[in-house]
């Protein structure tokens, strides 16, 4: 190096490009191997005094948008700047032979996992558990919700807008719906 401080940018770059994590665990049921957010993050400690970073992951349950959702972040931070990276899973309440806490774990761990994913550059098109349905036609156990766009016209604008006046947060209308540049501005008056 000569002399001049790599920006944290840099850094998340140089890691995305030689970050390797294994496929440590295997599926009995489907009969593949697939990693974990454990084997993400084990993989991911070579590196962090090699750049002098951290990597975190934090998750905030939202309710009150239909079902609940799990919010995971993770972040790469060298202690000034970071870098965040966010997946959205939604809790499967119907999930059979799980309690509550266990439907709540797995919707958490994968969400840790494609947060993960997500920062670092994995790609799981090929890993078996992304594509794996699990013998339910398409539908995976926990699903990654897709944002619908939030209009003034729609009744959900209505709930959006009487949820804010009952003390919600902005930021969970927005975990669930895109808003566009018009609807923000005015649910930011409310």
């Amino acid at each position: 190096m000569s002399g001049k401080t790599k920006s944290l940018n840099d850094k998340l770059a140089e890691v995305q490009t030689e970050f390797k994590a294994n496929k440590s665990r295997f599926n009995s049921f489907g009969k593949y191997n697939f990693r974990s957010a454990e084997d993400i993050l084990e993989a991911i400690k070579p590196y962090l005094l090699k750049h002098g970073v951290t990597v975190t992951v934090n998750e905030e349950v939202i309710l009150g948008v239909g079902i609940p959702v799990i919010q995971s972040t993770a972040t790469f931070s060298d202690g000034k700047d970071a870098i965040h990276a966010t997946a959205i899973v939604g809790v499967d309440l119907n999930q059979k032979g799980m309690q509550t806490p266990q439907q709540f774990g797995a919707a958490s761990s994968y969400g840790k996992k494609y947060a993960l994913g997500n920062l670092l550059l994995i790609d799981d098109t090929q890993d078996s558990d992304a594509t794996n349905t699990h013998g339910k036609n398409g539908s995976a156990k926990a699903k990654t919700v897709v944002k619908k766009k939030l209009f003034k016209k729609d009744p959900a604008y209505k709930k959006a807008v009487d949820y804010l006046k009952s003390g919600g947060s902005l930021d969970t209308i927005k975990a669930k719906y895109e808003l566009t540049e018009v609807v923000e501005k005015e649910l930011n008056k409310v």
